[in-house]
């Protein structure tokens, strides 16, 4: 019977031991309020002992567990007072590292983390047993991977909520560094070895077996793994477009000169990010600003004035052939027409017959309500091809239409990333890549073996997207090689 054994942990208790102790600034370095040191590993009571003095007074030789208290930190070379700081001790195996943690919250002046740091660094004597060192980057979370505390799913996860600049990139965030993502590979673990298990009967009991018996057999383990198939093909899919949260979805602001795009941009910015001018063609060239959008990271183009070239100088021929390519590549182009000037030029609606022709997601805004008493939307609608309910009445001017559109654009932003009725999902390359590469590629092995009546190697297909999976969480033996890639992009201090 095929038996798949996960390694919780990759080292034993006692060799554990003989790690060095780790301690690092975990704070931006620099003058600031307060700055954390964190220190992990058996010899941290041991720190606390010697900047506190505490060694020398009887029954205080240890630090009480999770409770915090205000201490007076002292040199262990000097006797002079450092600084009176908050400390904090967690006793191993219930910590981040799953080992003993010391947490001092100092006062953020410069001088005084860096004679704290000396002061840690000074207590390193392997003569005696002490051994102490400045952490790598991301030690204390591969330390905590290693100790059984998170697998690589929930600390890439840690890694992305740390990273998130806004709301949804700290809910997709949320779905590795809470387990759920953990669960859902799991999950599929648990139901691809079963089908294997099933597999492995007919190659243990192949002789009590007919041919009729061992091609149902086959038929259902087939059906079990195409439903999987399907499930990962979907959460790629999802995976995907909530990747789009991290580099911003594309928003592309087109139209006409003088229609209103960068006034349009400074209210979404809710700050001058570009020029605004009654002379027309103000815009040479693509301006790109990062903005947040009721919580959406969202990159917006500004454009040169798309117009008829005839009319247009060197530089704004230019301004509108860059204009029209950026817009080929945006997730969401917003069009933006001036009511007081209703005339489209054709250079304008050629290139939204081009953006239609490639399924582009468009809205049209039409500008400067203000200026005009009434609107025939449905006129607009037949002019440019467009259904009249991707048309919005603003006028940047008196922000009439304005709260409305900006709920308008949350709305598409989440059809954009597939969050309407899920929360965002965001796993590594690398994560991406495994179930790709191993996981998905071994099922297409066993639909291919089993065509050809081969049971072991269905079977052995099948133990090859096992292991994938065990290579993105890290409960698999070989997983050395990808731990530095991992941890590499983590700060000294996490």
């Amino acid at each position: 019977m095929f038996k798949y054994v996960l390694p919780r942990r990759l080292y034993s208790s006692s060799v554990k031991d003989f790690n060095p102790t780790i301690y690092a600034l975990s704070t931006k370095p620099g003058r600031s309020a307060i700055g954390v040191v964190r220190i992990s590993g058996t010899q941290s009571s041991y720190i606390y002992q010697q900047l506190t003095k505490n060694a020398d007074k009887k029954g205080q030789a240890l630090p009480k567990h999770r409770l915090s208290s205000v201490r007076k930190l002292y040199s262990p070379v000097s006797n002079l007072l450092l600084d009176e700081a908050l400390t904090i001790f967690f006793k191993s195996p219930k910590t981040y590292t799953g080992e003993d943690i010391l947490e001092l919250h100092l006062h953020g002046g410069t001088a005084i983390i860096q004679g704290v740091l000396n002061s840690i660094k000074g207590l390193h004597d392997p003569s005696r047993g002490v051994n102490i060192r400045y952490a790598e980057n991301g030690e204390f979370s591969k330390r905590a991977f290693i100790n059984g505390r998170f697998d690589l799913t929930e600390i890439e996860g840690i890694r992305e909520m740390i990273d998130a600049e806004t709301e949804s990139q700290r809910v997709a965030a949320l779905s590795s560094m809470t387990g759920n993502t953990k669960q859902i590979f799991m999950k599929w673990r648990s139901e691809i070895v079963k089908n294997v298990a099933l597999l492995t009967t007919v190659i243990d009991f192949g002789e009590d077996h007919d041919i009729e018996e061992v091609s149902t057999l086959f038929a259902t383990v087939q059906e079990n793994i195409n439903k999987i198939h399907s499930e990962i093909l979907e959460y790629l899919q999802r995976v995907q477009r909530s990747e789009i949260l991290l580099k911003g979805i594309k928003l592309v602001l087109l139209g006409p000169p003088n229609a209103g795009k960068s006034s349009l941009l400074n209210i979404l910015a809710n700050k001058d990010a570009a020029i605004v001018s009654d002379i027309a063609g103000t815009t040479r060239d693509v301006i790109d600003v990062p903005l947040d959008i009721n919580g959406f990271k969202v990159v917006v183009g500004d454009t040169a004035g798309i117009r008829q070239t005839s009319e247009a100088n060197t530089i704004e021929i230019e301004g509108i052939k860059r204009a029209k390519v950026r817009s080929l590549s945006g997730d969401l182009i917003l069009i933006v027409l001036p009511l007081d000037q209703p005339n489209i030029n054709e250079s304008l609606t050629d290139h939204i017959s081009s953006l239609q022709k490639e399924d582009k997601k468009i809205l049209v805004v039409l500008n400067k309500s203000d200026l005009v008493r009434s609107v025939d939307v449905n006129e607009f609608s037949k002019r440019l091809n467009i259904p009249a309910e991707s048309f919005y009445i603003v006028s940047c001017s008196t922000g009439g239409g304005i709260e409305a559109f900006t709920q308008t654009l949350t709305d598409n932003f989440k059809s954009i990333t597939l969050t309407e009725n899920n929360d965002p999902v965001i796993i590594s390359a690398r994560s991406q890549d495994l179930l790709a590469n191993d996981v998905l590629y071994g099922f297409e092995q066993f639909k291919f073996w089993k065509e050809n009546d081969e049971v072991v190697l269905a079977s052995e297909s099948l133990r090859q997207s096992v292991e994938g999976i065990g290579k993105i969480t890290g409960e698999t033996v070989g997983i050395e090689e990808v731990l530095d890639v991992v941890f590499s992009s983590f700060c000294i201090g996490k």
